[in-house]
């Protein structure tokens, strides 16, 4: 028996062995770019903290409070209040155009002067206060580790090595599994090793523009009016590369059902007959392959259950069930012998 499995598990070692070449030599090309693919990592972050800084500001311009003035006085409104230099300043232009009016009429040039550079004043902190505001959320990305620079490096690197190679290892499975097939299944290695490519490829987009900025923005936003977000690189990197691959399996769907249809084992019928059982699996798969928050799973349950209404189509134009014609199966009355 292991005499039968050896050239099978040979060949598997060939294969596995080309695929991981190709890696490591697209690890080094692509390590040599680690900071711009990294730049492409931490952009949907950035923007993210940027429009929750935003809101953050927006949110605190607008907030008004109740402020007693004195216990025999009435309640009054007033807003939050300004930095001490402004109100200083303020204090300071105040007193000066009093002194104007009262001053003598020798000094009321001079009191002018003083006024003028008061209001200069005050214009100038003023301006410096509201970068002060600008700058109150302070998300900030962080590493942890002394040598964490260059083990994200290592990641990112390794992340898009797995995309640049992902051709060529579908390549070599298609070779490890096409000598078990027809020669008319075995000219289907282009659309395999094309579709699934580009089916990846269109997940991984989804996740980064559509998935990530709504989940990232969501996840930052709750709880920032009390706490500061400092987002450790390291986990990042390793949070983000699991929602782009499980996006990129994920939108593997279509390609794997048209390969089962052409190989003869499923029909639309039986995806039609498993749709039921295949929601309560796809959300269950988008619960653990996405943040933990209802927004992303969603974003991510509902193209796949798209997908396999898809993959339906699909299936059913490369092998459509077929009913049995129960009048095909009926003996003739002659065929029967006679007892």
């Amino acid at each position: 028996m292991f005499a039968d499995i050896k050239p099978h598990l040979a060949e598997l070692q060939k294969r596995l062995g080309l695929s991981m070449l190709s890696v490591i030599i697209a690890f080094i090309l692509a390590f040599s770019f680690h900071n711009i693919i990294l730049t492409w990592i931490t952009a949907p972050l950035n923007d993210a903290l940027t429009e929750v800084g935003r809101i953050i500001k927006t949110q605190e311009k607008a907030a008004w409070h109740l402020e007693p003035i004195d216990s025999n006085k009435s309640i009054k409104i007033v807003k939050a209040p300004t930095s001490p230099e402004v109100s200083a300043a303020q204090k300071l232009e105040d007193s000066l155009n009093k002194a104007t009016k009262v001053a003598s009429k020798e000094l009321s040039v001079f009191l002018k002067d003083a006024t003028d550079a008061a209001k200069e004043l005050t214009l100038t902190l003023k301006g410096l206060d509201s970068k002060a505001e600008k700058s109150t959320f302070n998300g900030q990305i962080t590493t942890h580790q002394v040598g964490g620079a260059f083990f994200v490096a290592l990641k990112v690197s390794f992340f898009a090595a797995l995309l640049g190679a992902l051709p060529f290892i579908l390549y070599q499975l298609w070779l490890f599994i096409s000598p078990g097939l027809y020669d008319n299944e075995k000219k289907m290695v282009y659309p395999f090793v094309i579709g699934g490519s580009f089916m990846f490829i269109v997940g991984i987009l989804f996740a980064y523009y559509v998935v990530t900025p709504f989940g990232f923005q969501f996840l930052i936003t709750f709880g920032s009016f009390l706490y500061t977000p400092l987002i450790n690189i390291e986990d990042y990197v390793g949070f983000f590369t699991k929602i782009m691959m499980g996006f990129g399996l994920a939108f593997e769907l279509p390609i794997f059902a048209y390969f089962l249809a052409v190989l003869g084992m499923v029909t639309d019928k039986t995806l039609k007959d498993f749709f039921k059982y295949a929601v309560i699996i796809i959300f269950a798969l988008a619960a653990l392959l996405t943040p933990p928050d209802v927004l992303t799973q969603l974003l991510m349950a509902i193209p796949l259950v798209l997908l396999y209404g898809l993959s339906i189509i699909i299936v059913r134009y490369v092998n459509p069930h077929i009913e049995e014609d129960d009048d095909d199966e009926d003996l003739d009355v002659e065929d029967v012998p006679n007892k």
